[in-house]
């Protein structure tokens, strides 16, 4: 039986392209939720290339167990944001996870099944990319939990947009709803100046979205200080307040909850 039913809204941030930043994304979108004042868990299935625990400052951390399963690691002192990772499980940062199908199918069941979430306001699901199996267990084993939708990440060069459409249409194909769209890594910003430099081509994620009716979230641009917070596993929300990257995941964060299929105030 599946844990969440304690929990208020599900979503999956997914991509048809690796690389585009979806572990960054969905850690600064749960580090945004908290400062909005949710409770938030974030479950990561790229079982191949778990980034959460080192994105968290996690890295090294144990699971424990309790009587009801797993005890999801806790990311702030307040215990509002959680997270779960087969990072957690291996015996070191390096361990390759080498498996078929069939073993991390069970693995993402076990996630869903076994770990004590407890009451959230949000669980956000780092997936691998593209559209194989886990993306089709998770969406199967979640099927009598509702999942709010997807947030479909890119960039905005055309050979990550051909790989988000195929993942878009694959989340039509298996009726998941499609929350909004956000271009990651539209734009550099600067650090000394705070300019944002478009180098490589931009808007394309937002043309496509309004090209596909799609909602879109947002820009976040390339803050070399977010990249080395992330790499520390630091809130870059918390200690970089006036950063224009900290406005455009917040703003984002805010389109985001305050989506048409989002129940606000719930």
């Amino acid at each position: 039986r599946m844990q969440t039913k304690d929990i208020k809204h599900i979503i999956l941030v997914l991509s048809g392209k690796g690389g585009v930043g979806k572990s960054t994304v969905s850690a600064q979108i749960g580090y945004a939720l908290v400062k909005r004042g949710k409770k938030v868990g974030l479950l990561d299935v790229d079982l191949c290339g778990p980034s959460l625990p080192q994105l968290l400052g996690l890295s090294g951390k144990d699971v424990k167990r309790s009587t009801q399963g797993w005890v999801p690691v806790y990311a702030d002192a307040s215990q509002r944001m959680c997270c779960m990772s087969i990072g957690f499980l291996l015996p070191s940062p390096d361990s390759a996870i080498v498996w078929r199908g069939p073993k991390k199918n069970a693995m993402i069941k076990q996630f869903l099944e076994e770990v004590v979430w407890g009451e959230l306001d949000y669980l956000i699901i780092d997936t691998p990319p593209g559209t194989s199996d886990e993306h089709i267990s998770l969406i199967e084993y979640l099927q009598d939990s509702n999942p709010d939708g997807a947030v479909i990440v890119t960039t905005p060069q055309g050979v990550s947009l051909a790989d988000v459409r195929k993942e878009i249409s694959f989340c039509q194909k298996v009726n998941m709803p499609i929350l909004g769209l956000i271009e990651n890594m539209s734009g550099y910003a600067c650090p000394h100046c705070a300019e944002c430099t478009n180098i490589f081509s931009s808007d394309g994620g937002k043309l496509l979205a309004e090209e596909l009716d799609l909602k879109f979230l947002g820009k976040i641009p390339i803050d070399p200080v977010l990249t080395e917070q992330s790499d520390l596993g630091s809130n870059f929300i918390e200690k970089f307040p006036d950063s224009p990257s900290l406005n455009s995941v917040m703003n984002l964060v805010d389109s985001l909850i305050g989506s048409d299929r989002m129940n606000i105030g719930a």
